[in-house]
């Protein structure tokens, strides 16, 4: 099936958070609002508050959602007392600063790749992180032909409607198209549910094995480098 576009998830596909965002940076967070957090506590914390985030996938977008999310963190951390909340905030608020993550090395010359075989790239995430400026901060200019965010959209993904945007805005049809992500949940189920390819991205030791276990995602290409992605499109 011919591809005429090829569509990604921004946060842990193309881009991941520096020390800010790791336990170290929490700790320091915390130190701001009083609070005594234990950074070895870091990776517990983070998924043991997922639920959070997974019983808000499809809803409205809403910055509360992201400030409970980022409270439980805390809190598993060690955090209590009023500067829970506006720890939380505060970190909510500097997850939109490009210049707190880093991009994956294989990116530019995988988007590059793409473009140059007249392939048309688009974003879709669920972060409030501006897309246009992350564009130009990552250098990826005159690549990127349509980018929707949920913060902008009104709608988290895997709402269908946040893909059927990122679809009408590109000019493209749902089958001669691929989305490209690392949640199941939010990236493949809502682009297989507009009739989008999708493509999982399993980068990291820590991420669990998939087995296309379910019926929904047996036909589900998994990549661990986008350097993969280039033979399936």
């Amino acid at each position: 099936m011919t591809t005429t576009a090829v569509f990604f998830d921004v946060d842990f596909t193309l881009i991941y958070p520096g020390p800010t965002f790791r336990g170290e940076g929490y700790r320091r967070f915390g130190e701001r609002h009083g609070l005594v957090l234990d950074e070895s506590r870091f990776a517990a914390a983070v998924a043991g508050a997922a639920p959070v985030l997974d019983a808000a996938q499809g809803d409205i977008y809403d910055p509360a959602i992201f400030h409970r999310y980022t409270a439980s963190i805390i809190e598993a951390m060690g955090g209590t007392g009023p500067g829970v909340q506006t720890c939380a905030v505060e970190v909510y608020d500097e997850w939109a600063s490009h210049h707190h993550f880093d991009m994956y090395d294989d990116v530019p010359d995988v988007l590059r790749a793409i473009a140059a075989r007249g392939i048309r790239i688009g974003l879709i995430s669920n972060s409030h992180r501006p897309l246009t400026s992350f564009q130009s901060h990552f250098e990826l200019d005159g690549l990127v032909s349509a980018a929707v965010s949920s913060s902008d959209h009104g709608y988290l993904k895997p709402h269908p409607s946040i893909f059927n945007a990122a679809l009408q805005l590109m000019g493209v049809e749902a089958g001669e198209s691929v989305m490209v992500g690392d949640s199941l949940g939010q990236d493949i189920a809502g682009a297989l549910g507009v009739g989008m390819r999708a493509v999982l991205v399993r980068r990291g030791p820590a991420d669990q094995p998939f087995t296309g276990n379910s019926d929904q995602f047996h036909d589900v290409p998994v990549i661990h480098t986008l350097h993969e992605l280039l033979p399936l499109i």
